[in-house]
This record gives structure tokens, C-alpha cells and sequence, in this order.
């Protein structure tokens, strides 16, 4: 059984006592309002009546049969009990001499910790209370991992740039450029090679046909290398988890260095295979 509050428990007495009063007064007893002592298992037959409403969802039939008499009451004196606001919203029943004992509602009786009551047709009574929205609102930030490309990401390709410029300035202002004398026609050197960086495709048109050396392959390439982010999807930094990204990049790497190599220090001489340290290097750095 659900503990009882104390103010109900007393409230209960004090009905009981007052309508105790009034059926003595309209018998020709004590005058009404004249208190009359509760009877000793008051407390016992409150707990116990509000144990059975607990247990039935219903209304007790003497809390009815109250509520009946305090409204012919109020009907017959012309007014009767009133209502006010109660204190956390909901509507208290204000007693009135001569109106009979007033019932506490469910709503006010849900809201102090007493059973929840159903009414006659099935209404009830709740209160609402005001819940302020920060209350109800997550405060707490989600970790998220992206991040705006500014400033986050131009920032540090800014400085990257004005980095790799300095050095550059640097650089070429205490190491003279590899520039060769003015060109001559009619004079073709032999070998006639490509800037390093073109050493690697010049080879391959030494091993097989233009179309397929300069551009099957060379386009194969780069296409696998555009669907290299789409193929390898994990998110890890740690190149142990990479395996696949690091080999790819790994194999394309070491085969354009090979042919790179290759042509600037193995060739001679009518784009001739040559050993570099029996007939020299033909190659200007």
C-alpha cells in the first residue's frame, strides 16, 4: 500500500468530523461547526479507502457520496465552494460553512504523491508544469570530424606556399641554373634528352609503340590513381592499416623512378643502353 501524506490523512479527519457535526446538528445535536472528536481507526479507514482506490482505479463511494451532498449543499445555500488556483496549477476546492466537506481533487492528488483517481466517466484531472527549455535541450557537444575548409585547410596551404617560395629564393640566389648555350639547329646533341622529369616517358617510347607509350599507359595510370580514394575507404591514419593505398602509391612511385633513372644514366649516345661507369654519364644536372 502507497504511504498516505499527512495533510491528507488530516483532511480526511476533519471531513469526517465536520459531517459528523452536521448529521448531529440536523438530528437536534450540537450546532453545526462545533467540532466533534474523529474516531480513533480515522486513520486506519483513510489508508484503507485510499488503498481500495489504488487498487481499483475508481473513485471510494463515501468520497462520492460527499461530493454529492456538498453539491445540493451549494446548490440549495445559492453559492457554495468555490475554486482557486492551487499553489502548482492545478484547482483546489475552497470550503464554505454549512457547504460540507470538501473532496481533494485527483490532480491534487497525483500531485502530492497519492494514488492517480479516475472520475465517474473516466475523466481525470492532471496538472502541467512549466519545464524552462534549456532543461530539455543536449548542451553537451558531439565530436565531429571534418572541419572548415577556412581556415582550417587554407591556412596551411598559405604558409606551405610562402615556406616553399623562400626557399626557392633562396636557393637560386647561391646555386647558378643548369641553363646551356644558345641553341643551334644545325647541330643536334646526341643524345637529345628530355627534362628529368619527362626522362621516365621518353623511355617508355623506347620500349614500345607512341600510342601505347604515351598514352594507354601513362592514362591507365592516373585512372587507377583517381579511383584509388573511392577503392580504399578506411579512415585510419596509421600506415600499417593502409596497406593497399601504401602499396599502390608505393608501385607507381618505384616504377616511373626506375625509368627515370634509366634514362638519365643509362643512356648514351643515339639513346643507346651504355654503362655509365665505363662510357661516362650523358646527362646535364
Amino acid at each position: 500500500m502507497a504511504d498516505i501524506p499527512e495533510h491528507l490523512l488530516k483532511r480526511a479527519e476533519e471531513a469526517k468530523a465536520k459531517a459528523a457535526a452536521k448529521k448531529a446538528a440536523a438530528a437536534g445535536g450540537a450546532p453545526v461547526g462545533e467540532p466533534v472528536a474523529a474516531t480513533p481507526n480515522a486513520d486506519a479507514e483513510a489508508a484503507a479507502s485510499f488503498a481500495e482506490a489504488e487498487a481499483s482505479g475508481k473513485i471510494p463511494a463515501h468520497l462520492l457520496a460527499r461530493s454529492s451532498a456538498a453539491k445540493a449543499a451549494k446548490a440549495g445555500a445559492g453559492g457554495g465552494a468555490g475554486e482557486e488556483p492551487a499553489a502548482g496549477g492545478g484547482v483546489a476546492l475552497l470550503e464554505r460553512p454549512g457547504a460540507g466537506a470538501a473532496t481533494p481533487s485527483p490532480a491534487g492528488l497525483a500531485q502530492t504523491g497519492g494514488p492517480a483517481l479516475v472520475g465517474p466517466a473516466g475523466h481525470t484531472q492532471r496538472l502541467l508544469t512549466v519545464v524552462k527549455a534549456g532543461s530539455i535541450q543536449d548542451v553537451k557537444s558531439t565530436p565531429i570530424d571534418k572541419v572548415s575548409t577556412w581556415p582550417h585547410l587554407l591556412v596551411g596551404e598559405f604558409v606551405a606556399s610562402l615556406l616553399c617560395t623562400a626557399f626557392l629564393l633562396v636557393f637560386s640566389t647561391f646555386v647558378r641554373a643548369p641553363l646551356l648555350a644558345q641553341a643551334n639547329y644545325n647541330r643536334t646533341p646526341n643524345p637529345s634528352k628530355a627534362p628529368w622529369y619527362f626522362l621516365g616517358l621518353q623511355e617508355l617510347l623506347t620500349m614500345f609503340h607512341p600510342m601505347v607509350a604515351g598514352v594507354t599507359i601513362p592514362g591507365m595510370g592516373i585512372f587507377i590513381l583517381i579511383l584509388a580514394p573511392y577503392t580504399d575507404r578506411n579512415p585510419s591514419n596509421k600506415p600499417e592499416d593502409r596497406k593497399f593505398a601504401i602499396g599502390l602509391f608505393t608501385i607507381f612511385m618505384m616504377f616511373w623512378a626506375v625509368l627515370v633513372v634509366i634514362g638519365s644514366f643509362f643512356r648514351g649516345p643515339g639513346f643507346n643502353f651504355v654503362m655509365p661507369w665505363n662510357k661516362g654519364i650523358f646527362f646535364d644536372f
